[in-house]
């Protein structure tokens, strides 16, 4: 599971300002606990598909206290599953130092269908992910957890 811990302000206005302080540039708001999570979830993804475009570093969290403090009051965003494939690719290739253009020459692909990989508003395939996640020598391990 990958997730961002998110800041609940009360507004001077009745509604919820929410803040990410792993992500600075995530800044919405809700009218309520619910609504405001969901505008959080929009805005992080919205800020992870950004840093994707523009090809900037996206850390992902450890397990840290404020982690564990989010998650046991309930304030952590987690990312959808393809996200967080799409994102962990998107690491691997910086990690690497494969540029998209070398990537999909590796994989003899379209750059365009390679694009596709890293928008989170496209739904890819399982199987192209895997494909590119290879490409880059890397796998993917999954585990099952009880909810």
């Amino acid at each position: 599971m990958l997730a961002f811990p998110v800041e609940l302000h009360p507004d001077d206005n009745g509604t919820l300002f929410v803040t990410c302080p792993f992500l600075p540039e995530v800044k919405t708001f809700g009218d309520d606990r619910a609504d405001a999570m969901r505008h959080a979830s929009d805005a992080i993804e919205e800020a992870i598909a950004g840093r994707m475009a523009r090809w900037e570093d996206i850390d992902v969290l450890p397990d840290t206290d404020a982690f564990k403090t989010a998650a046991a009051e309930d304030r952590l965003v987690k990312l959808p599953l393809q996200a967080v494939m799409k994102l962990l690719l998107f690491r691997a290739c910086k990690q690497e130092g494969v540029t998209r253009a070398e990537l999909a020459r590796r994989l003899g692909w379209h750059r365009e269908q390679v694009d596709r990989l890293f928008r989170l508003d496209h739904a890819s395939r399982i199987d192209q992910i895997d494909a590119a996640v290879a490409a880059v020598g890397r796998s993917f391990e999954l585990e099952l957890h009880a909810a």
